[in-house]
């Protein structure tokens, strides 16, 4: 008898102050990687699928991205930059 199966693992990445794409409020989103690896006999064995997402934490809207602006995220994060991600403007205050 052979046990196998999958089993899913959670990090979080960074939290970044985004505009969410669906409440359209300025707030702290998670960024964070699920992974999903194949088990034999209950140990994890490789890794065959890898998911980002971002999650608004004022609404709680969750949004796939690519591994690539996620890794972009990770960099703003980092360098303590907030990003507007997906082409979304930052406002501007009002000047004369």
């Amino acid at each position: 008898m052979i046990i196998f199966g999958t089993k899913g693992y959670l990090y979080q990445l960074a939290i970044l102050t985004l505009v969410c794409g669906h409440c359209g409020n300025p707030s702290a989103h998670t960024l964070r990687k699920r992974v999903t690896k194949f088990t034999l006999f209950f140990v994890p064995l490789f890794p065959f699928s890898t998911k980002y997402t971002t999650q608004c934490t004022f609404c709680g809207a969750e949004q796939k991205i690519t591994e690539e602006q996620a890794e972009q995220l990770q960099a703003q994060a980092a360098s303590g930059q907030a990003g507007q991600p997906y082409g979304q403007p930052q406002q501007q205050p009002y000047q004369h």
